[in-house]
């Protein structure tokens, strides 16, 4: 096995590994436009989304009033702010931080599932412990009166602007970089220009052989700066009224469990669909460098002016029932991990675990075998985990009520997201192991009397 590390482009046309196929999985219409449509809506959705929250009492009506009576290209350009040196000094400033954590501060060594040219890559999982100095060194700056977070919110519109614009620069270095300086011979040109960009060219970009780029867009800029948002709404709350709500401390306290929970499990999330299959291009590091700041933190960006006050009775449970979804949505990955360590070996439940032993080709043409579990949670259906998932979704959420539907924006996006990557996943597997293992999952589905997504059979993953 080799170990992932930055590589030459081949010099020979002959030698080098034969471009990635396009596979889609939906129809190739579909697709086309759902790439052009995400392209083109999501940046002006994340300067709509914030002003609506901040500047338009949270309701939807009246951004539509302001887009009819100016019209939407006027419209817009009247409510985008600038970028200002403010927002690039905040931007630049927690950027290089979270670089440096990335590389500086100690971790094990961790290997990632073997890639489709062979490849075995290699991180250091110390994401956990970036968290944490992440936190303290925030919180410390505002208690000791170095930097006050309530100026981020301040600046909010113009960090995302400047975020919006910044991304699509960092994502067309990445389409340069993934033509001239690939990292690993997990790369190379679908031949269609704005494919390469939307979907990615690198699977594994980095920069030297240490410095992982995907692992900093999404896991050390996208889910670090949303606990430090969350942090910052509840500053802006505190300052602004002299207290904070328990609508506000529910919704931060569920978000920042959920976000400890990803760093703890960091180094099960390098073997998911994020960094294992997808590439990295405008869809995923745009959307973790962007989407993932504007649009996850929203509850509690429109908690700030709309505090709500729950009573203890209610903010309790909507606490207690967040922290079981979220338990559950971790003891599913949990439960995979720790089968998938053991290599089929560890009892789930307590009893033996039921699996697949399912064949595959990688691109050289090499057999090798993956363990699919088909009992524990795992057997309720083929994607229970990201059943725990939304709920925790709408348990964050549902504390800001439902006086204005913005805030529950995000929960109807995961829905939506998941139940594509549901499917994609689904496709994946279809394609990727041989079609003896296809019969044994349905077999078992039979058995179990199941088919849905979410809810019943048997997980292919």
């Amino acid at each position: 096995q080799k170990q992932q590390q930055p590589k030459p482009a081949p010099a020979d046309a002959d030698a080098a590994p034969p471009p990635p196929e396009f596979k889609t999985a939906h129809s190739p219409w579909f697709t086309y436009a759902s790439m052009v449509t995400l392209f083109t809506l999501c940046p002006p959705f994340v300067i709509l989304l914030w002003y609506t929250v901040v500047h338009a009492d949270g309701s939807v009506a009246r951004t539509y009033e302001h887009l009819r009576d100016r019209g939407i290209l006027e419209g817009l350009k009247a409510i985008w702010p600038m970028p200002t040196v403010v927002a690039g000094k905040i931007i630049l400033g927690f950027a290089l931080f979270e670089a440096a954590l990335q590389l500086l501060l100690p971790g094990k060594r961790f290997e990632g599932p073997i890639s489709p040219a062979g490849n075995v890559p290699v991180y250091k999982a110390n994401g956990l412990l970036a968290y944490a100095v992440t936190l303290v060194t925030y919180l410390s700056l505002w208690w000791f009166g170095i930097f006050n977070p309530a100026i981020v919110y301040d600046h909010l519109g113009e960090i995302y602007s400047a975020l919006v614009f910044g991304s699509l620069v960092f994502c067309l270095c990445l389409y340069i970089k993934g033509h001239v300086a690939p990292s690993s011979s997990d790369s190379g040109s679908s031949g269609n220009a704005f494919i390469d960009f939307y979907w990615g060219m690198e699977l594994y970009p980095r920069i030297g052989k240490h410095f992982d780029i995907k692992v900093f867009t999404n896991c050390r800029f996208g889910m670090m700066s949303w606990a430090v948002l969350a942090v910052t709404y509840c500053i802006k709350q505190y300052e602004m009224n002299g207290r904070v709500a328990d609508s506000m401390l529910v919704n931060t306290a569920l978000m920042l469990i959920y976000i400890t929970k990803f760093f703890w499990w960091e180094s099960g999330y390098w073997c998911t669909m994020d960094i294992a299959h997808d590439r990295a291009g405008f869809y995923i590091c745009w959307g973790c460098l962007v989407w993932v700041p504007s649009t996850y933190t929203s509850p509690g960006m429109y908690l700030v002016n709309h505090p709500v006050n729950l009573g203890p009775q209610l903010a309790i449970s909507i606490l207690l029932a967040g922290i079981l979804c979220i338990y559950i949505n971790y003891d599913c990955d949990r439960q995979r991990q720790e089968f998938r360590r053991t290599n089929g070996k560890a009892s789930v439940w307590g009893k033996a675990p039921s699996k697949i032993v399912a064949s595959y080709q990688t691109t050289k043409g090499e057999t090798k075998t993956s363990l699919l579990l088909t009992s524990g949670w795992w057997g309720f259906s083929r994607h229970f985990h990201y059943v725990p998932e939304i709920l925790a979704a709408f348990f964050w959420t549902v504390p800001a009520l439902f006086n204005h539907f913005m805030p529950y924006f995000y929960v109807i996006h995961l829905t939506i997201l998941l139940l594509d990557r549901a499917k994609r996943d689904d496709d994946r597997c279809s394609t990727k192991y041989v079609r003896q293992v296809l019969e044994d999952v349905l077999q078992q589905s039979t058995i179990q009397g199941c088919s849905w997504y979410l809810l019943n059979g048997v997980l292919c993953n």
